[in-house]
Order: structure tokens, then sequence, then C-alpha cells
């Protein structure tokens, strides 16, 4: 091997081990680099999961530090969240909010989630009622009654027609609490979240008419405008059914059927009466007497 060879390799190798150690010496030699740690707050957290109804108490919250901000409507006062009633479920470790609270002395239970000025109708239901079960907690539904409609046209028979629409299932029986995978449950009654005025229309048409219960989906707000239908529209392709038609009677039914109206004449008015006159001369005068009238002769 040419030594002239071997000498330049012998020196490249030398420079470059050179240069490795120059280069590991300032990557050891470098400062490392820092990170801020977040600033921490300290903040009412639950220290479990907390399901809707549950009433606060002491071991169901503790204050911690929490990363960044402080939420809004979060409390490090433990004695202004203490005794009140969940509405909305909290998890682990989430910090309590104000707005996931009833009010202080709302209690905890299906009574603390009624906001204020709405009223819980219970209505009792079947499984035809209720949808086969699938009337949950968290469902929006609408009512439709059935009935006799008091001095309506008894030819038209039954009429069903939507009397609340968008109403929120409050509870199914006992359980007010929110299922996410909507499992089917037969219940007798469920409570629903109604208006004072709407409670007293519930409460007629449960005890006057039959009840049904439409699921509809819990985004859709729309309120629908139907004109309701009767039993005589379903044989009709559900148009109203045209009058009977009455000129193929006979005359005698015809008659009875649909009478035809009497004419009123009023009275002719009593004849004009004209005065008798007699004219009396007296040599040269002359007068006129007028004695009781006569009835006028044409």
């Amino acid at each position: 091997m040419n030594k002239r060879f071997v000498g330049v390799l012998t020196f490249a190798f030398l420079v470059a081990a050179g240069a490795s150690l120059v280069l590991y010496r300032v990557l050891i030699n470098r400062p490392a680099t820092t990170t801020a740690a977040p600033a921490m707050a300290q903040v009412a957290l639950a220290t479990k999961d907390l399901e809707v109804g549950t009433v606060l108490k002491e071991g169901d919250v503790k204050v911690a530090e929490w990363p960044g901000a402080i939420p809004q409507g979060a409390t490090t006062d433990l004695n202004k969240i203490l005794g009140r009633g969940v509405i909305t479920a909290i998890f682990d470790k989430e910090p309590i909010i104000e707005s996931r609270l009833a009010p202080k002395g709302a209690g905890g239970g299906m009574a603390a989630m009624i906001p204020p000025g709405w009223r819980a109708v219970a209505v009792r239901v079947n499984e035809v009622v209720g949808v086969a079960g699938f009337v949950v907690p968290g469902m929006h539904v609408d009512i439709l009654i059935s009935g006799n409609a008091p001095g309506g046209a008894n030819s038209q028979g039954t009429l069903t027609q939507t009397l609340l629409q968008n109403i929120e299932v409050l509870s199914a029986g006992q359980d007010f609490k929110k299922d996410a995978e909507g499992k089917p449950v037969m219940v007798q009654v469920v409570n629903m979240l109604v208006t004072p005025t709407q409670a007293e229309q519930l409460s007629l048409a449960a005890s006057q008419t039959s009840i049904q219960l439409v699921l509809r989906n819990p985004l859709d707000h729309e309120i629908a405008k139907t004109p309701g239908t009767a039993l005589s529209h379903l044989f009709n392709n559900g148009r109203m059914p045209p009058p009977p038609d009455l000129s193929s009677r006979p005359r005698n039914q015809r008659a009875a059927a649909a009478p035809v109206p009497v004419r009123v004449v009023a009275p002719p008015a009593p004849p004009k009466e004209i005065p008798f006159v007699m004219e009396i001369i007296s040599g040269s005068t002359k007068t006129e007497k007028k004695f009781g009238g006569t009835p006028e002769v044409k």
C-alpha cells in the first residue's frame, strides 16, 4: 500500500475525531432550555362523578389547584356550594360551576331541575302512549289528543289534533337521569316540563280525551302548523267529505232533511180614513162641518 495514501487517510481520521470531540463538548456544555410552568389557581373541584339530583356534601368537593385561568362561575368557597343540588352531571376533578347547581335552598332531586316559572306535569302512559318505552328523560315529544269536540259535527267522528309541541321529558317513572344510549324503559308515568298554561291544558286533556305522545328529534325545535284530522277524513283520502246531495232523494225526504225556510210577510198597513165633510148654506153664509172618517173606497 502506498505510504502516502496511508498518511492522508490517517490525517483525515484524526481531523474527523478532533471535530467530533469539539462538537460533543459544545453540546454537553449547552445550557438546558427551561419551559415556564403553567399558572395554577385554586378552585373547587369534584372528588368523584356527581350525578343529576345529588346534594353536595363534604367529601364530594375539595379546593385544589387548577391549571390556567379560573373557569367562569367557579368558586373557592365551599360554603357557597355545599347543600345544593346538581342539575347537570359533573365529572371527577371537574370544576364546580354555578350554572350546574340548583339555587341555594332548592334541594336535590327532580324538583331542583325545574326552572323558575315552569312546572312538571305527570301523565299516565302505556306501551302505546309511551312510544314503546322510548320516552325517557331528556327526550322531546309532541302531545296529540283524540276525542269528540263539544258542539262539533258528529258526522265527522273522532277528532285528533296536536295540542302541544316540543315538550321536554323530565323523568320516566322515578328515573330522571338522562341515558346517553337512549335505551327504552317501560314505565306507567312520565313527567314533562311545561308552562303553567300548558299544565292546565294537559291536565284537562288527560281527563277528557285520549293522549298520544309522539317522539321527535331533540335538536328539532320547529313548531309545525297542523290542521288536525277527523275520522271521516281518513275515508276520503284525508280531505273534508263533500256535503250530501239531496237532489236524488224523494220530495218528502228532502223536505224532512232540509226544510225550506218560510218567508215571513208583514201584514198590510190599515186603510187610510177620509173624514166626511158637510156644507151648510144659510142665506149668504157657507159653513163646513166634518164628521167621523169613513174608509176610503177605491
